[in-house]
């Protein structure tokens, strides 16, 4: 079974063929988010260029969906992870990515490279323990109700993950409901050795490894500093914000609702993502913050006190980390974060 994945899109793709593989140059990743750069990415698979009607070009690179997921669960985490972290993983992924192929969300390829979709950044954090992982549970896929789930994960719960309606569609998803998770906890994470028998925060790759304070973070603005935000993000002049009131929150106590309060204009805003893009001049950590507003020297400031990384929904790659790191099977894992699921292997060539 073949995926095909849009990579990059940029007005004038660069690229260098090699025996059996290609390397696309000047990579956007992280597209939106903190972690934004640009990186050359090696592939396997075969490259396509496909030009678009704007005059842009777009890589896609068609390859095996079993070695697709080697790169997927290794360009999410390390590939030094807990075995079991990664098994846990190649089954999710594998659940998503056929979803996904079987109801595409982008025009011309099945999923894109970037958090979009799934990471998927080629060979160059890709390592034989990964492959282990996707052969070790080759065809596996979570299904509900005997359909394939549509299993949603995000970096760190901060505490207790999120259910689908506070993020995405007003629906009920039964294996996508609110848990507590102990194991996020910076108690844990920061001592156990998640991975290549070192402490801290080895199990997250390379740039990933940057971020350090994702469980409990703060941001502050000034009034003005936070107008000009929004009304870039939004393109909207709210005026001078003299309020954010959270509205609704979900279980987690994730903001689905913001209320934001200008001297020109007033709206309430959701769901979890557009907080995010609309309050930072990346993408917040989360929408699970406190606002505490002070005046210092006549400036009104804004103090977001926030937990976890990511939307919450699903598997919470920091916990399983460390649930793996704690002797739990994938297995467990998976019914811990996806309560009521079954795996099935009816997937298996």
């Amino acid at each position: 079974m073949n995926i095909r994945i849009g990579i990059l899109t940029a007005p004038q793709i660069e690229f260098e063929q090699r025996e059996h593989t290609f390397l696309l140059k000047n990579v956007r990743i992280g597209i939106g988010f903190h972690w934004d750069r640009h990186e050359d990415q090696e592939f396997a698979g075969t490259l396509e260029i496909r030009r678009n009607p704007d005059g842009t070009q777009t890589a896609i690179n068609t390859i095996d969906l079993e070695d697709y997921l080697c790169s997927v669960i290794s360009s999410e985490m390390s590939a030094n992870s807990p075995m079991e972290l990664l098994k846990a993983h190649a089954v999710i992924s594998r659940s998503w990515a056929i979803r996904a192929m079987e109801h595409p969300n982008h025009e011309g390829f099945h999923v894109c490279a970037d958090d979009h979709c799934q990471r998927y950044e080629g060979l160059r954090r890709l390592n034989e323990r990964a492959v282990q992982a996707v052969r070790a549970t080759a065809g596996q896929v979570l299904t509900y109700d005997g359909k394939i789930c549509d299993c949603r994960y995000h970096k760190c719960c901060g505490g207790r993950t999120e259910i689908w309606r506070t993020c995405w569609e007003d629906i009920d998803v039964p294996y996508i409901q609110s848990v507590e998770c102990p194991y996020c906890n910076p108690a844990y994470f920061n001592h156990l050795p998640l991975g290549g028998g070192r402490e801290g925060l080895f199990f997250l790759n390379d740039y990933d490894q940057e971020t350090t304070d994702f469980h409990d973070w703060q941001v502050t603005y000034t009034a003005e500093e936070l107008s000009d935000i929004i009304r870039t993000k939004s393109g909207i002049d709210f005026g001078e914000i003299t309020d954010l009131i959270p509205l609704h929150r979900g279980p987690s106590g994730r903001i689905d609702q913001l209320k934001i309060v200008g001297t020109k204009h007033t709206e309430v805003i959701g769901k979890e993502l557009k907080i995010r893009l609309w309050l930072s001049r990346s993408c917040l950590y989360s929408s699970w913050f406190e606002v505490e507003k002070t005046l210092n020297s006549q400036l009104s400031i804004f103090n977001l006190h926030g937990h976890g990384w990511g939307h919450g929904a699903g598997l919470c790659q920091i916990g399983a980390a460390v649930m793996a790191a704690e002797g739990h099977s994938y297995e467990e894992i998976l019914n811990y974060y996806y309560p009521g699921t079954r795996l099935n292997e009816k997937m298996r060539k």
